[in-house]
């Protein structure tokens, strides 16, 4: 590779990827570049030493880089690690006066045109991207990298990056309009939201052609939808859905968006994690911001300089917009989704819009036009309830449990991707990875596709090297800025027997669907975190 110009002023980078081929290789050419170009350089699997605390290394360093480059290829696209990164990077941006760190995302033979989950599309839309085709691109994007920072100027960069630079385009953005996400009331698979019949002339002719164009994957029970159904069409009814990341949250979510729009509802999902997080500083902006969007789902005018009436108090002021402007602006009734809520319980706003929300649920008794509004409230972490049980709407309404697959719907999943399995092999399945949705629906999905088989996926599975690393490596972090939750866990893969853990404990490490109960006791979920963790407590 041709010897880039040494800068006259260091920057920092931090490099984000799969730690696989293609991306493997690639971040380790980038890596060498930018520091044989005068930068400082991060790089997980190079930078970290053995010992160090993965969890905090990565935190620090994310917190001290001026730019966050993102090799974004099929596989890293998938990666619970990278989403992470990426969410951070964002989220740090959002807040600094300075816009760093600057994200620069480099696709890596992985064309525009590819879907991303719902998550990245949200953290990376209108940032402007980059292609990587072959070796010869390395060099080329490095230049064009170090030709926008030969001062360290991080500025000059985000205003690039934001389109306010003149004509420099060397990041090419891709506009929400050309490639949006995927409608909210389409049937997606859990939170990794992949169509694998839009897919389907890359198998080969593995998949029977004669599938529906939309394949649904039918993850529970017809009596569970009703269940949730039978909410939606309540007057003013409220649905809470709370299970860990990757349980089905923002899939169930969806259906019960599709019922609502069968039923000639009006349905709007708003996601949590999609905006800046500074707005979540400041009630009156974030306020605003939650009915403006709303309004413009509804293809309504805002118009808060004529229906926002200003009085001292913010939470009034937004049911008045809601009472006098949008819901009888609309014919029929309103399911309103509020995916991932749980982003604003770390911020000070979070007391009051609850008990905004819980305000709503209430008035539905005394007012008319509440029953219209339907609210779906979906969320991972319970780690903000508020002292006053009356100013909270996480305990009122219809709580739902997602629970895990049963023997019955794997094997009806494998059979709609014509795997050819018997009882035998559903077993082996599910006893390393349980009824877990994701785990399952990713190997599934990855043996369909020819990519690994039975055998092989189950010899990998709890290892670095196998399908899951990146979500084993993500409860691994998490337990390990936990040590207490971190030494029940040794406690309970330490046997092959379920035991007896302290209470507390014991649920939160089942909200995290790592144990499950027999009876008053807990035992890991399934093999492949008894196993994982076993090699990590190195037993």
């Amino acid at each position: 590779m041709p010897t880039l110009p040494a800068p006259s002023q260091s920057a920092r980078f931090f490099i984000s990827y799969r730690s696989q081929d293609p991306d493997l290789s690639l971040a380790k050419d980038f890596y060498e570049a930018i520091k044989a170009a005068g930068h400082e350089a991060f790089m997980a699997g190079e930078s970290i030493r053995l010992g160090e605390k993965w969890p905090q290394r990565i935190d620090e360093e994310l917190q001290q880089c001026d730019y966050f480059l993102l090799l974004l290829s099929e596989r890293s696209a998938t990666s619970e690690m990278v989403t992470e990164e990426v969410r951070q990077a964002k989220e740090l941006r959002d807040g600094s006066d300075q816009h760093k760190p600057v994200i620069l995302p480099i696709r890596v033979n992985f064309p525009r045109s590819a879907p991303l989950n719902y998550d990245l599309r949200g953290y990376l839309q209108q940032i402007q991207q980059q292609e990587w085709k072959s070796a010869a691109d390395t060099h080329r994007i490095l230049q064009e990298i170090f030709s926008l920072v030969p001062n360290g100027n991080v500025e000059r960069l985000a205003e690039c990056q934001s389109g306010e630079l003149g004509g420099e385009q060397l990041f090419s953005p891709i506009p929400s309009s050309a490639y949006p996400p995927l409608p909210v009331t389409k049937p997606v698979l859990p939170d990794g939201q992949m169509n694998l019949a839009e897919n389907s002339s890359d198998l080969n002719g593995l998949l029977d052609p004669e599938l529906s164009p939309e394949l649904e994957f039918p993850f529970f029970d017809q009596a569970f939808y009703a269940d949730c159904y039978k909410e939606v069409k309540k007057p003013g009814g409220l649905i809470r859905l709370r299970a860990p990341l990757q349980w089905g949250k923002t899939y169930l979510m969806s259906q019960i968006l599709d019922y609502g729009t069968q039923q000639g509802y009006k349905t709007v999902r708003l996601d949590f994690q999609e905006p800046e997080k500074k707005l979540f500083n400041t009630s009156k902006p974030f306020l605003q911001w939650f009915c403006a969007s709303i309004a413009r789902e509804l293809n309504l005018s805002e118009k808060l300089a004529q229906k926002w009436k200003v009085t001292v108090n913010t939470n009034i002021d937004c049911t008045k917009y809601f009472e006098e402007y949008l819901l009888p602006a609309i014919n029929s009734p309103l399911v309103l989704g509020l995916d991932n809520i749980d982003v604003i319980f770390s911020y000070h706003i979070a007391s009051d819009f609850l008990a905004l929300l819980r305000a709503w649920y209430d008035k539905r008794t005394t007012n008319p036009i509440w029953k219209k509004l339907r609210l779906v409230i979906a969320y991972s972490k319970e780690d903000y309830i508020p002292r006053d049980k009356n100013r909270s709407p996480l305990n009122v309404g219809k709580g739902i449990e997602i629970p895990e697959l049963n023997r019955l719907q794997v094997q009806n999943l494998a059979q709609r991707l014509q795997l050819p399995w018997n009882e035998e092999q559903v077993a082996q399945l599910m006893a390393m990875v349980g009824g877990h949705p994701w785990l399952v629906k990713e190997a599934l999905y990855k043996i369909a596709w020819r990519e690994l088989t039975l055998k092989e996926l189950l010899k990998i599975a709890p290892t670095q090297e196998g399908l899951y690393s990146d979500h084993l490596l993500r409860h691994w972090s998490t337990l390990q800025d936990n040590p207490e939750l971190l030494a029940t866990m040794r406690q309970v893969v330490a046997v092959n027997t379920p035991v007896k853990i302290d209470p507390e404990k014991a649920y939160k490490l089942w909200c995290m669907r790592l144990v499950k109960y027999t009876g008053d006791d807990v035992m890991p979920l399934c093999d492949l975190y008894r196993f994982y963790f076993r090699a990590r407590f190195d037993f």
